[in-house]
C-alpha cells in the first residue's frame, strides 16, 4: 500500500542523505579545485598533465522503493552536473549505467 502525502522516517532520511552526500561531494570538489587553482598559482606547469583526481562518491541512501531509488540516484547525478562536478560526458555515462 503507498501512501499518499509527506514522506515516512525512511524516506525523510533517505531524503536528507542523498542531500547530505551532495553537499559533501560539492564541498570536496570545491576544495580540491581551489588546492589546485592555488597549487597552479604556486608552482611552474608540469611537463606532462597530471591525471584528474575523481571526486568521492556521497554515500547511497536506504532504497524507499526500486522506483524511488532510480529517481533519487538520477537526481543525484543532475545536482553532481549542475555543481560542476560531473562533466556532461561523465553525466551520459553515469545516466547510461543506472537505466541499463
Amino acid at each position: 500500500m503507498r501512501r499518499i502525502g509527506r514522506p515516512g522516517l525512511i524516506g525523510t532520511a533517505a531524503r536528507t542523505a542523498v542531500i547530505a552526500g551532495t553537499a559533501q561531494a560539492t564541498m570536496g570538489a570545491v576544495a580540491s579545485r581551489q588546492a589546485r587553482a592555488a597549487q597552479a598559482q604556486a608552482a611552474p606547469p608540469p611537463a606532462a598533465p597530471a591525471p584528474q583526481p575523481v571526486a568521492p562518491q556521497p554515500p547511497a541512501a536506504a532504497p524507499a522503493a526500486p522506483g524511488n531509488d532510480l529517481i533519487a540516484q538520477l537526481e543525484r547525478l543532475a545536482q553532481l552536473q549542475a555543481a560542476g562536478v560531473l562533466s556532461p560526458e561523465e553525466f551520459a555515462a553515469a545516466k547510461a549505467k543506472l537505466l541499463g
